[in-house]
């Protein structure tokens, strides 16, 4: 039932605890990170956008330690894992925007063709 953790899981799950760390220093210094927008003036990116975005740059299925990561780095949003997975496990199982590859690895429903 336990899986041992993979390098890309660890260094991953490092990454996004590291970019939090250099946000809250940023904001001990009052620097905060730019807001990820939407394209509609001022209005922030919800984390289904964020994930749609990242699978849609990637054009492959990613993991959610490798989604997380790049929304912490490209977006500067800290997602949570569970509630996460849970919101993409609804929209796969009503086949929205969504599906699954494998165990906790996601692709967009458009990119179905190209991969498997």
């Amino acid at each position: 039932m336990n899986q041992p953790i993979t390098r890309d899981e660890m260094l991953g799950t490092l990454e996004s605890m590291l970019e939090a760390q250099l946000r809250a220093l940023r904001g001990l210094r009052g620097k905060k990170p730019p807001k990820p927008l939407d394209g509609r003036e001022g209005r922030r990116m919800s984390n289904l956008a964020i994930v749609e975005n990242i699978l849609r740059d990637a054009g492959l299925p990613l993991h959610i330690n490798e989604v997380i990561a790049r929304a912490a780095r490209d977006h500067g949003r800290t997602l949570k894992r569970e509630s996460i997975v849970s919101a993409l496990t609804k929209k796969v199982l009503d086949r929205q925007t969504f599906r699954r590859t494998g165990p906790n690895i996601f692709a967009l429903l458009e990119n179905q063709e190209n991969q498997p």
